[in-house]
């Protein structure tokens, strides 16, 4: 399908924020100004411009995501920290990115794309590079947990779905599968990257080569971004000519995000969407993305192969997300979710045996496998907060990747204190595997109609 074409006109320019609104009235972010006429509009809708900054800023992000599974084994050997110690500092860092997201979500809807993510992105800098000068496990916490932490909370997938949500009315499946997809890429750039400098030059300069990548994204964001479309006088890409603009929200973005929270509380999808998305959380960022470097390493896998490995997944995550994303706009997202659940248990139930010296033909297998579903779980899961709480969507999946964060930070420190105590990860693989089993059933369980106006949206879309 060709990109839509924008409106014919040509905003007039306001201060600061840019272009004004194609529209009067609440949430319209412009001045009230007429726009001029446009003699010529472009072959590509701005939508997709601002979904590639996007994209660039969450693999920016994902930069210090990339780290902590190879940095373990460096911190635990210079300092003597355990395993379980450093984990902490991973799951304090991760339970944040969880709660944050969810005020972050609703706070760009207040404050604007801009500031929220720019702010992230210094938050991120400052907490890597701060590392190099530790000697003590609470300032591990204090660097690695709170102010990475805060900055990827901030940064979380909240923002793809308010992305997609207000730029886009068709492919807004596709566009949340491929700006969740940014933090796959950015596990690619930078995994293989960090081993090696941490084999390298140490550790630290691979803290502030992390560092230095959130600071380049900075001027990219605060040139490009714009917080709505109609601040650049435009649609949404797909938007029709019954299209109006959401009002602007009142103040109090805490008190909105509370307020969504209690409303979605008292419903059985958000539980259920709540539940499923802590075991995903727990068989991904908790478990994976932690300790698969360190366990591999446990059976004499150099830790550069580990990580390369890990950063394949990345690969497969892309192509599976971006797929997810295409399936979400064809297909009922419940079974999706159910599918991807259980396919993630039956391989994490075969991953104790695949672990070697080297890198063999069945772990290739694995990391395929798994990699393709690492989070394509996540354009369904938007899709059904969209669905099921309307113009609240956003922030209730703010919410619900809480509980996803909250499930990979009890299980990151869990797993550290496993590794700990019987010598080895495999109770971690065969638990988490069961979790997905659980999960995939939890997603069937899903039933009842959305809202009128996202069903009809829905419909729109699978017609295309």
């Amino acid at each position: 399908m060709e990109p839509a074409i924008e409106p014919s006109i040509e905003p007039a320019v306001g201060p600061d924020t840019g272009p004004t609104s194609l529209a009067k009235g609440p949430g319209a972010g412009g001045k009230g100004r007429t726009p001029a006429l446009r003699r010529r509009a472009p072959r590509v809708h701005r939508a997709w411009w601002v979904a590639a900054v996007s994209f660039v800023a969450l693999v920016g992000a994902a930069g210090f995501r990339a780290t902590p599974s190879v940095f373990i084994d460096p911190l635990h050997s210079e300092f003597g920290w355990s395993h379980s110690t450093i984990s902490a500092a991973v799951s304090v860092n991760v339970l944040l990115y969880g709660l944050t997201s969810p005020f972050s979500a609703a706070l760009m809807e207040r404050y604007g794309i801009r500031r929220i993510v720019s702010g992230a992105l210094l938050l991120i800098a400052a907490g890597s590079g701060l590392t190099v000068f530790m000697d003590a496990t609470w300032q591990l916490i204090l660097c690695w947990g709170f102010l990475v932490g805060l900055g990827t909370g901030s940064m979380a997938l909240a923002f793809a779905a308010t992305v997609s949500g207000r730029w886009f009315i068709e492919r807004r499946g596709l566009v949340s599968g491929i700006l969740t997809a940014g933090g796959a890429a950015g596990q690619l750039v930078f995994l293989p990257l960090v081993a090696l400098l941490v084999e390298g030059p140490g550790w630290r300069v691979a803290s502030l080569t992390v560092a230095f990548a959130a600071l380049a994204v900075v001027p990219l964001v605060l040139l490009v971004l714009r917080d709505r479309p109609e601040d650049v006088g435009l649609l949404p890409y797909g938007a029709g000519a019954g299209y109006v603009t959401p009002p602007t929200p009142p103040p109090g973005a805490a008190k909105r995000a509370l307020r969504a929270l209690y409303d979605a509380a008292h419903t059985k999808v958000f539980w259920l969407l709540a539940g499923t998305f802590a075991v995903c959380g727990a068989s991904t960022n908790g478990l994976v993305g932690v300790h698969f470097v360190p366990a591999a390493h446990d059976h004499g896998m150099p830790v550069p192969a580990a990580a390369s490995l890990l950063a394949v997944i990345g690969v497969f995550d892309l192509v599976g997300t971006v797929a997810s994303g295409w399936f979400t706009d064809r297909f009922d997202a419940r079974r999706l979710l159910a599918v991807y659940y259980a396919l993630r248990g039956v391989s994490l139930l075969f991953l104790p045996m695949l672990f070697a010296q080297n890198v063999r033909p069945s772990m290739l297998f694995f990391i395929v496998f798994y990699g393709l579903d690492w989070v394509a779980t996540v354009p369904p899961t938007i899709a059904l907060c969209h669905r099921y709480f309307g113009d609240n969507g956003a922030i209730v999946f703010g919410w619900v990747l809480a509980s996803h964060q909250v499930g990979a930070s009890i299980v990151a420190f869990l797993t550290g204190l496993v590794r700990d105590t019987f010598g080895s990860y495999d109770v971690a693989w065969i638990a988490s595997g069961a979790l997905c089993g659980t999960a995939a059933l939890m997603a069937l369980v899903i039933r009842g109609r959305g809202r009128p106006e996202a069903e009809a949206e829905a419909a729109r879309a699978g017609s295309t």
